[in-house]
């Protein structure tokens, strides 16, 4: 169903860095951490990109009911990438590093998601996690930029 939504009468832009300090290896939800920067933002609607920028970390839109979910992607990308240095040529940061490179090429740093009465239109049981690739913790910064009214 199209539905036609009135212009835009003032048009808003905001962007922000938010740091996600991971303690290890897995899936961290940063959903609320999102929500309460755009509601301090006061917007009505419009569309939300984060960015991470980093190359052994990624973003990912996951269920956040059932954590077994959680656990069997991280089982799947550890038995896809496994931390074997015999595999690979780039082994300058340990054994994690190729392997977090990998991981992090078969998912993404970056996701858009639109915004609509000041909320984040996912779906019931969506979140928005940090999927951290590294065994060491690591400070992640994710670019919160939001264009909209």
């Amino acid at each position: 169903m199209d539905v036609m939504a009135a212009p835009l009468n003032v048009r808003k832009f905001f962007q922000t860095r938010h740091t996600v300090t991971a303690p290890h290896q897995g899936l961290y939800e940063i959903t609320g951490d999102i929500q309460a920067w755009l509601k301090a933002q006061n917007v009505t609607a419009g569309l939300l990109t984060l960015y991470l920028r980093h190359t052994s970390a990624s973003l990912l839109i996951q269920e956040n009911y059932d954590l077994d979910v959680l656990r069997d992607l991280e089982d799947f990308f550890t038995a896809q990438a496994p931390e074997d240095t015999s595999f690979y040529r780039h082994i300058a940061e340990g054994a994690d590093d190729m392997p977090a490179h990998i991981k992090g090429a078969l998912t993404q740093t970056h996701l858009a998601i639109p915004v609509c009465d000041a909320a984040l239109l996912l779906g019931r049981y969506q979140g928005i996690f940090l999927f951290e690739h590294r065994r060491t913790p690591r400070d992640r910064e994710i670019v919160l930029h939001f264009e909209g009214q």
